[in-house]
C-alpha cells in the first residue's frame, strides 16, 4: 500500500502544530497573566509622564518568612503606587473584607484571594523597606479583560484605564524629589535579581501558602474561613460542626468529619 498522499497530506498541514501550541499557551494562567502586566505597562508608558511617573515592574522582596512578588511600583511626589494586577473575565463578586472573592463564567464559580488582601502584604513591605507612612503608599488594584463588577467595590479597585485616572487623582505632594530619588535607588537595591530561579522559589513559596490555606474550610456562600463549633443543647449536644466565622450574619454549617 502507498503510504505516499498519507505523508503528504500531513506534511501539508505541519503549520497547524504551531498554531496549537500558540493557542494551548494562550489559555494558561501565565500567558494571561503576564498580558495583563504587559497592558497596565503600557498604559503607564503611554499615560503617566515619566519624568513625575517611575515604574518599576516585577519586583520580588524578600520577607520575613519568604517573598512577595509586586507586579508594578509607581514612584512619584504624589506617593508610592503598588498596583496589583488581574486578568480575569466574567462576572467578580466580591467586598473588601472578604478573604475570598467569586469570578463566575455562565453558572461556573471560581474563588480567588482577595486581591486587596494580596495588595496589603505588598504595601506593608514596602512601607518597612521604605520607612514611609501608610499616607504615603496607595494600593492600587486593576482588572483587565472581559470582566464585570457585579457588587460596590472600592474606588481602588478599578478596571483598565480606571487605575491611571485614580493616580492622576492624587495631586498633593506628599514625597520630595529627593525622597523619591532615594526611594528609586531603595527598591532596586533591595529587590531580589529578576531571574526564573528567583520566580520559582517565589512560585514555590505561594504554593506552600496556598497548601495550608487548603487546608482551611472556607464559607460557601460568603467566602470567609469557618471554624470549629459544638452544639450547645438538644439530642446533638457536644457534636461538633463547621460555622462560618462571621456568624451570626452568615449561618453557613458544614457537617464535621473528625
Amino acid at each position: 500500500m502507498d503510504f505516499s498522499p498519507i505523508y503528504q497530506a500531513l506534511f501539508s498541514l505541519w503549520y497547524l502544530i504551531p498554531l496549537f501550541i500558540i493557542a494551548t499557551i494562550v489559555q494558561t494562567a501565565w500567558f494571561k497573566g503576564v498580558m495583563g502586566e504587559f497592558i497596565v505597562n503600557a498604559l503607564a508608558q503611554w499615560q503617566l509622564d515619566k519624568d513625575t511617573y517611575h515604574l518599576i515592574k516585577n519586583v520580588t522582596l524578600p520577607t520575613e518568612n519568604g517573598t512577595t512578588q509586586i507586579d508594578h511600583i509607581i514612584v512619584s511626589i504624589y506617593g508610592v503606587f503598588v498596583v496589583e494586577t488581574k486578568n480575569m473575565k466574567g462576572w467578580i463578586f466580591g467586598s473588601p473584607k472578604q478573604k475570598m472573592w467569586t469570578q463566575q463564567i455562565y453558572k461556573h464559580k471560581n474563588k480567588f484571594q482577595n486581591p486587596l488582601h494580596q495588595n496589603y502584604k505588598h504595601t506593608k513591605t514596602l512601607e518597612t523597606l521604605l520607612e514611609l507612612k501608610e499616607s504615603q503608599i496607595h494600593s492600587v488594584i486593576v482588572f483587565i479583560g472581559d470582566s464585570t463588577f457585579k457588587t460596590p467595590l472600592p474606588d481602588n479597585v478599578t478596571y483598565g484605564m480606571g487605575y491611571i485616572r485614580l493616580i492622576k487623582s492624587k495631586t498633593e505632594p506628599v514625597i520630595s524629589k529627593l525622597e523619591k530619588d532615594t526611594i528609586i535607588r531603595t527598591i532596586q537595591d533591595g529587590r531580589l535579581k529578576a531571574s526564573f530561579k528567583t520566580h520559582r522559589e517565589h512560585v514555590s513559596h505561594v504554593k506552600d501558602i496556598i497548601a495550608e490555606k487548603e487546608n482551611k474550610q472556607i464559607c460557601p456562600k460568603c467566602g470567609s474561613e469557618m471554624v470549629i463549633r459544638e452544639t450547645k443543647k438538644g439530642d446533638h449536644k457536644g457534636k461538633q460542626f463547621w460555622g462560618c466565622s462571621t456568624f451570626p450574619k452568615c449561618r453557613t454549617m458544614k457537617a464535621y468529619d473528625s
